[in-house]
């Protein structure tokens, strides 16, 4: 009895499905096999639906012309196979004469420029968001009187719509708004220059910090008490606590914090486009492709594709490099016998 119950945990504790009576685990040949696959047949045709035809389809349409003129020619062009030069008019700044073409304030000449912009944004919003969550949280963590009404008052800015939030911040970031005065400047937070990039940071920071803060108070309150009371004793203090029991402990949730954060960073569009508009070179690539789709759907199609790249060749360095399991705990790796 006792050597089943430990196979059983044991198959458990790896992710496997248990043995069933005759020491065979469940197949799709099995009754419970076809039920699971009945019961996750729907969620799958809907993901597909939803997903993997908008994917396919995307990536399918950047190998065609568009309909319009033709650079090279002047003659009006009904489009039909295009190869890889949608995908030069982005890499390559080829707009029809040659590379690195395109002429200054051509949506193709600012594909570089957006790349960068959007990932300025994601490096410098999401430390910031991180740093801002961790101190959240630990304050959150704490046992107060009043504890209850500090979360759910933290919580406000990220349930407040992103459009709102531009809005708002919009009035904040006017010419004769709160900054100004406060600050007793006369700064263009809108216009030109690096304001603009710290206006949309500021912005994005007071709404997503909480986000941030939610997710590693989670990760939080699964820490055992007695590991701090053991640490203590031993005369450890609270910052070896911190980054000795805290941070290897919370960093599951943590990582997956990060991971989602800067998913959503690198498509951020709402926030820039409503409080700046893409002036002082804030366009991001998701705004690039949206002002591309009314020149040219197959060309913001190949953009999209690359921009899907991105974001996905980023999430694979977090989940496969950077320890983000957003799955599973993976369980520890049986040593081999000598």
């Amino acid at each position: 009895m006792s050597s089943t119950s430990g196979v059983a945990t044991g198959e458990f504790a790896q992710g496997r499905p248990p043995l069933n009576p005759r020491g065979r685990r469940p197949s799709l040949h099995d009754g419970s096999g076809r039920r699971a696959t009945l019961l996750i047949a729907p969620t799958i045709v809907l993901l597909a639906v939803v997903i993997l035809y908008p994917v396919v389809s995307a990536v399918s349409q950047s190998f065609t012309k568009d309909a319009g003129l033709d650079p090279n020619t002047g003659m009006f062009v009904e489009g039909g196979f295009a190869g890889v030069s949608n995908y030069k008019l982005w890499l390559l700044q080829d707009c029809g004469g040659g590379a690195f073409s395109c002429p200054p304030g051509t949506l193709g000449s600012q594909f570089w420029t957006a790349t960068g912009v959007t990932f300025l944004f994601t490096a410098v919003a999401v430390t910031l968001e991180t740093v801002l969550g961790m101190v959240f949280a630990l304050v959150m963590h704490r046992k107060f009187k009043g504890r209850a009404i500090l979360r759910a008052s933290v919580l406000v800015p990220w349930a407040i719509p992103t459009a709102i939030t531009a809005k708002l911040w919009y009035f904040i970031f006017a010419y004769d708004g709160i900054a100004n005065r406060l600050l007793g400047t006369e700064i263009l937070w809108t216009g030109d220059g690096w304001a603009p990039k710290f206006a949309i940071i500021i912005a994005d920071t007071w709404k997503t910090a909480p986000f941030m803060a939610l997710l590693i108070l989670a990760g939080l309150q699964v820490i055992d008490e007695g590991v701090y009371e053991a640490a203590k004793m031993d005369g450890a203090g609270a910052w070896q606590r911190f980054v000795h029991i805290t941070l290897p402990l919370v960093k599951p949730a943590l990582m997956v914090a990060v991971l989602f954060r800067t998913l959503d960073t690198l498509r951020m569009y709402d926030l820039p486009k409503i409080l700046t508009g893409g002036a002082g070179d804030t366009s991001t690539l998701s705004m690039l492709v949206v002002d591309q789709v009314r020149s040219g759907f197959n060309a913001a199609s190949a953009l999209s594709t690359i921009t899907f790249l991105i974001v996905f060749l980023v999430a694979f360095i977090f989940i496969k490099f950077l320890g983000a399991n957003v799955t599973e705990q993976r369980a520890p790796k049986a040593k081999k016998a000598v």
